[in-house]
Formats: C-alpha cells, structure tokens, sequence
C-alpha cells in the first residue's frame, strides 16, 4: 500500500502592495507596503523555510489594470498590482538566507527575448544551487502590450504559439548547447571549457531566430522547473506538452478534480505520464489556535478588504469593464482576448451580474478560503489532496507575514501528525524534491530531445589543446 500523498505548499506572494486579497494593505499589522526592501523579502524567505514550505510563487505582470471605468485611477488609490517591481531581482537575497526554499518565478515570453532570458534563467538555477522554477505566462494585458510598443495583445491561441517557440530555442540553449562534460576547470592545462563539447545552437522558428553558444556552463538543473497556469483548451495542451507543476482556480475539491483530470490526460496525450506533473490550486487559509479565533480574525481582515477592488483586477483578467453594467445587469463574457478561462470560470459559478461578482470579493478576492482551527483546515486540505486529485496548495497572502506565520505554527503540525506534511526537507534541487527523480527533466519531456545535440556543425576532430600564456 503506498504511502498517503503530502500536501506541497508554495507562498503566492508577489512584488508589489496589493497582490489578491485587495485593501488588506492597509491592515496594521501588514508590511506588504515594504516590498521593496530585501529585509521584507529575506525575512519571508526565513519564515517559509521554517515551515518546510517547498516554495515562494511569485507572480508578475506587464503593464496595468486599466480596463475597471477605462483608467489607472482605483488601480492607483488601491495599489492593484501598481506599483509592481521586477521579481527576479529578489532571488539572490532569498537564497543566501536559506537552503532548500524553492523559487518559482514569473516571467512572459511576449516581453522577454528567448537568448537573454535563458542566461537569467540560468544565472539564476546556479546561484540557487537548483532551486529556480519559471511560471511560464504568455501575457493578457493590452496595456502591456502597448507599452511594449505593440497595438494590441497578440491574439490568445498565437500567444501560446509563439510561447511554443520560445521555449523551443531555451531548450536547444539550455540542454543542447553545452555537454555535461563541457566544464573542465584544469588549471595545469589552462583549460576552463572544453571547445569540442561547446556547440552553437541554430534555430529558426516561426517566431524566433537564434545562433550561438549558450553564455552560462549548464546549472544544476539545465532547464528550470516549468509552472504554468494556463487552463483554457490551448493553455491545457500548452500544459500537456511543457509544464511540470500547474497552477490552477477551483473552488471546491470537485471541480479540481475535473480540472486536475483534463490536465493529466493532455500530459498522456503529450506522450507523458499524468504524474509528469503536479498540480497547485489557489487557497487563502485563516487560521487560529481555535475556531473563534479564525473566525474573529476574519471579521477583522474583512473589514480591511475592498471588494470593488477585487473586482477591477477581474476585470483585467476578463477583460470585461463591469464598471459599464448596473448592479443587476447581465454581463456578457464573450470575445475576450484576456485569459479566457477566467470569463468561463464566471460563467460556470454563476457569477453573470456585478452583485454577484462582489459578493466573492468580500475579502477582496474571489479565492476560496478556509477559516478554522489548525486541526479543521488539516481535515479540510487532506479532503482537497483526495478528493481533488491536486498536489499542493498555492497559499495567498492576506496579511504578510502573519497568514504564513498562522498556518506554519497552526495548520503544519496538524498535517504532520496525519502523516501529509514533510517534517524535514530532502535533499537536492528543486525539481528533485517535488519528483524524487534527480535534477533533469525526464526522457519523455520534449526539451530531452535535444540533449547532446550540436545543431550548428562546428565539431572539432582533436581533442582540446594546452594554450600558451604570456600575461600583460
């Protein structure tokens, strides 16, 4: 008999004030408002790697929520994911402070170029010592896409197209371009690299073209654990041939379960085995020592929140400016370029007039959320494990640090003592620690096709060769 599945844990956070749970900024006991300090950001890290959390999530976006009443203003005033700085600058300062934390980090293939990307990606998997992950986004902000100079989001299915592509070109960089026996660092030959097994990559796809050698010697991980979060048709088959964790919204162990069932059976259809991938669904907890407890917290987040605030931040994801209806009128959903499976989520649950939309917004975001003692949510997690088919939580923040801080000293112990919570870290990387299977991808993952592959003919008949010296 196998042993009961363990809930994997990230931290959903992001670099800014205001991520999910809108207004809860202004809370007393929040530092959300210090996010651009390495102290806030160390201090996070120390906390999760207290309570055996296997990762900081760290979402991204590019451009603003401009589609709520046609502006900036509420975005503005309540610090909707703006201001919003860089989150992979933040890593190097988390890692030096911890051991095993992992970071899975976001980054869109509309805004960054597959080459230089790579180098980051890479730069970064070293200095962790393999523990990067990349939520792998493709963008769905028009106001993005303009000040990125473009006139309008690419259409939605070519998005993950041109995604498709990019990550053709970071697999030849990362996997093909550099032989595990590439790195000699012989001092007494004076050889650092050997030439023979250095090989420029040449792609030429319908949307990106690259030559070269890859800049960075191959990191622990060669390619970094693949998120994405993605669950339209499109982003499903995306998920099926690419991802290694998804990231997904449901708000009760049913409808994970179905989710979670489609996403395994694209992996299937990929050539893959459905548990190539682990899945994460969105969950904010409030948790105390005892039910009243949790239950008086609530009220006071509650009164924090601001749930018109939720609603333009979903109005950026649907791409509907709700603002346009009454509080009674039907919204029409349809012919969105945003993430569709946002505008179907809506649909699906009911949520078709603006009352209805605010009434999830109480807390100031549409997550489910779990209040309780330590021992009720424990009880309600493990019936998410089961029944929802999931592999772990993404947990929201909804007062930093104290959501963490709660669910660690309230939420872990009781998970442990069921035998579902790690009560030490294993060792090794990142993608080791989520699948016990080393540090590479697996054979049956389309980026293993090109391993060893030099695709730019530039082989060398000798063997690499001492050089002279002479010094300035």
């Amino acid at each position: 008999m196998s042993a009961p599945k363990r809930l994997l844990v990230n931290a959903f956070n992001m670099n800014c004030v205001g991520h999910i749970h809108h207004g809860l900024w202004t809370h007393p006991r929040d530092r959300s408002t210090e996010y651009n300090t390495l102290g806030y950001w160390t201090d996070i890290a120390r906390l999760l790697e207290r309570g055996l959390f296997d990762g900081l999530f760290i979402a991204d976006i590019v451009g603003s929520y401009d589609v709520y009443q046609g502006g900036l203003d509420l975005t503005l005033q309540q610090a909707i994911q703006l201001p919003a700085n860089d989150p992979w600058m933040l890593v190097s300062a988390m890692a030096a402070v911890t051991q095993h934390l992992g970071f899975g980090l976001t980054a869109s293939t509309g805004a960054e170029t597959p080459f230089t990307f790579a180098r980051k990606a890479s730069t970064l998997d070293q200095l962790t010592h393999g523990r990067l992950g990349w939520n792998i986004v493709t963008g769905y902000i028009d106001s993005g896409a303009r000040a990125l100079g473009h006139e309008r989001l690419v259409a939605h299915d070519l998005r993950y197209d041109q995604a498709d592509d990019f990550l053709a070109l970071c697999y030849r960089l990362w996997e093909g371009s550099w032989e595990d026996g590439a790195v000699r660092k012989d001092r007494a030959r004076r050889i650092y690299a050997d030439p023979a097994q250095v090989h420029a990559i040449a792609h030429d796809g319908p949307f990106y073209r690259s030559q070269g050698v890859h800049m960075c010697e191959p990191s622990p991980q060669r390619t970094p654990v693949l998120y994405q979060a993605g669950t339209s048709g499109r982003g499903q088959r995306f998920a099926g041939e690419h991802a290694e964790c998804v990231f997904i919204a449901a708000n009760d162990p049913a409808a994970a379960r179905a989710t979670a069932g489609r996403l395994r059976q694209s992996l299937v259809a990929a050539g893959r085995r459905p548990e190539d991938v682990k899945i994460f669904v969105a969950l904010s907890v409030v948790a105390g020592a005892t039910e009243a407890e949790a239950r008086d917290r609530y009220d006071e987040y509650q009164r924090h929140a601001n749930p018109e605030a939720g609603l333009a931040h979903f109005a950026a994801s649907t791409g509907v400016d709700f603002a346009r209806y009454g509080l009674d009128d039907p919204i029409d959903y349809s012919g969105s370029n945003a993430i569709q499976s946002a505008g179907q989520t809506a649909q699906q649950r009911g949520w078709t007039t603006r009352r209805q939309l605010l009434r999830q917004f109480t807390l100031g975001s549409r997550y489910p959320t779990l209040v309780g003692s330590g021992s009720q949510i424990a009880d309600e997690l493990v019936r998410w494990l089961d029944e929802g088919d999931i592999d772990g939580i993404n947990l929201s923040r909804i007062v930093v640090p104290e959501t963490w801080a709660d669910f660690i000293d309230h939420v872990v112990p009781e998970l442990q003592a069921r035998g579902r919570y790690r009560t030490a870290y294993d060792e090794g990387t990142l993608r080791h620690k989520l699948f016990g299977q080393g540090d590479r991808l697996p054979a049956a993952h389309p980026a293993a096709a090109v391993r060893g592959l030099a695709t730019q003919a530039s082989a060398r008949a000798d063997t690499a060769r001492p050089v002279s010296f002479t010094g300035v």
